[in-house]
Parts: C-alpha cells; structure tokens; sequence
C-alpha cells in the first residue's frame, strides 16, 4: 500500500507492508535516529512526536501517520542543540543510544508544561528508560532546560 506521510514538513512517499508500524517505515526512508529497543511501546527509544505529541513509533501503525505532522530528531535540530548543550553541562550524557527518544519527548514536555516540579517531570519521562545513567544527571538537566528561554 502506498502512502503519503508528512516527515520534518517535508511531504514523503513510501510502500508499506500491511501491519507494518511506523518506526520500521521511517528507518527505511533513512531516519536512523528512530530507534528500535524493546518493539513492546515499553523503553521510548523509538519515540516521535505526532502532531507535537510523543508517540511510540514500534507500536504505531504507519498508515496512523497519514494526515499527521511527524517530527523526528532531525526536525527539531536548534532545540536538540540546546538540550544537548544543558545534558552536557550537567554531566547527563552517557552512550546516546536512548537521547533521541529522551530528547523528543523533553522538547514536547517543555512546549506543554510551565515550570514543571521534580515529580511532574518524572511522570512525563516514565518509560523513557536509560541503561546508562541513575536518572538523576537528567533530571537536573531537564529541569535547567525547562528554564532556557
């Protein structure tokens, strides 16, 4: 079945299997940041944003794309750089397997959230799990980056 989805505001054309989810169409269409971890919707590391939201890609259908602003992390690349920049200073990175998915759905808690506390921000990341880290480095990250203007 062809499709029409809308990547990073560029319109694309891509022939999905049936039942095929959209993290395997936007890996084959060259997003290489889309990860793939436990294909169960349970790690994050596959998260996109739809329509602004984050939104497992391994247990979202491709053809649920159509219609949709899809972001990946190529799509958000001067808030990425500025995230980027606060993990950094906070000694939060590690490996960077898990970051684009981490990363996504900090950028969309921060458009839908003002000034979260501690507890809110660790609701909005549950199920964005790291291998690397103890979470704290993060957290202080993504709270200084909720304060960048």
């Amino acid at each position: 079945m062809e499709i029409k989805l809308k990547i990073n505001g560029i319109n694309k054309e891509i022939s999905i299997k049936d039942g095929e989810y959209l993290q395997s169409a936007l890996k084959r269409l060259g997003y290489l940041n889309v990860r793939k971890g436990c294909e169960t919707g349970s790690c994050g590391l596959c998260t996109v944003l739809l329509d602004g939201k984050p939104t497992l890609s391994c247990s979202t259908l491709a053809v649920r794309g159509m219609g949709k602003e899809i972001t990946t992390l190529e799509g958000e690349s001067v808030e990425v750089e500025k995230f980027a920049e606060v993990l950094t200073s906070e000694g939060a990175d590690q490996c960077g397997y898990c970051s684009p998915g981490f990363t996504l759905t900090v950028i969309a808690m921060k458009r839908e959230l003002e000034s979260p506390t501690i507890d809110e921000i660790k609701h909005y990341l549950t199920g964005n799990l790291c291998r690397c880290t103890g979470y704290m480095g993060q957290l202080r990250a993504v709270k200084k980056y909720m304060e960048v203007k």
